[in-house]
């Protein structure tokens, strides 16, 4: 997936904040830590470094969400992801997105802390951004 396939996902999937951009996307898989899995109409887009992984986007196309997509696109980064022997895995969710903290609370994430005003709203007001994680089994 081009980085401007993952904006024009981003950009029709992210109600709650403003999407990445085509050049942010091209910028962070320029990185070589940078780890992208992909599906049909989700992908998962975070770095590994060292034992930690990170989920920097989740985005299911609003045409393709409730079949799965960003569970299996979730499921092929945390493998890929152990493949680099990342043994846990965080992310931040917006706190008023209570679809996603619901989603990652399913696939076995945990809160862990908090960033105050971490996100812009596209109204410009701003959302706190919970950190969850999760561990990975071991190999």
């Amino acid at each position: 997936m081009t980085p401007a396939e993952l904006a024009g996902i981003a950009a029709r999937a992210y109600r709650h904040m403003t999407p990445w951009t085509e050049a942010e996307f091209a910028a962070t898989l320029s990185h070589p830590t940078a780890l992208l899995t992909v599906g049909e109409a989700a992908f998962v887009l975070g770095r590994v470094v060292a034992d930690e992984a990170e989920i920097l986007a989740l985005a299911t196309d609003p045409d393709g969400q409730r079949r799965g997509a960003a569970r299996a696109a979730l499921a092929r980064f945390e493998r890929a992801a152990a493949a680099r022997d990342a043994v846990e895995i965080f992310l931040e969710v917006a706190a008023a997105n209570a679809p996603a903290r619901g989603f990652y609370f399913a696939c076995g994430y945990a809160p862990v802390g908090r960033r105050t005003a971490y996100y812009t709203c596209p109204d410009g007001s701003r959302d706190d951004a919970l950190l969850m994680r999760k561990a990975l089994p071991e190999n």
